[in-house]
């Protein structure tokens, strides 16, 4: 059963993507103002209403198909990732022993002077 729905949901995605790239934009009947009437087959609205209708069963039908195929494949033994977050979590911070003071200010050697000293 999975099957055949699967094999409906990809007919219905193909045909979903045909019909709406079918459908002319909200600027092509402005061609038709000017004297252009090409679209006497459909009549004189067009395809515009067929093709509306047509997508809005195709959406319908893709939804559905959708909703089907998640109740099938749907796999209760597999955790969910938010569980799997949950438990990967890190323990809470330890309290770390306080740092040692910085020492007292430590006796500076004075510095050799090389400049000054004879040499031999």
């Amino acid at each position: 059963m999975d099957l055949v729905v699967t094999i409906v949901h990809i007919l219905t995605c193909i045909l979903l993507i045909l019909v709406v790239l079918l459908q002319a934009g909200k600027g092509a009947s402005l061609g038709a103002a000017f004297g252009g009437a090409s679209q006497t087959v459909f009549g004189s609205a067009g395809a515009t209403p067929f093709l509306a209708k047509l997508t809005t069963a195709m959406a319908i039908l893709f939804m559905l198909t959708s909703l089907g195929l998640s109740v099938f494949f749907r796999d209760t033994s597999m955790p969910s990732v938010m569980e799997q977050v949950k438990q990967e979590a890190p323990a809470p911070a330890q309290k770390l022993p306080p740092a040692p003071s910085a020492p007292a200010q430590a006796q500076k050697k004075p510095a050799q002077d090389t400049q000054n000293k004879p040499r031999p």
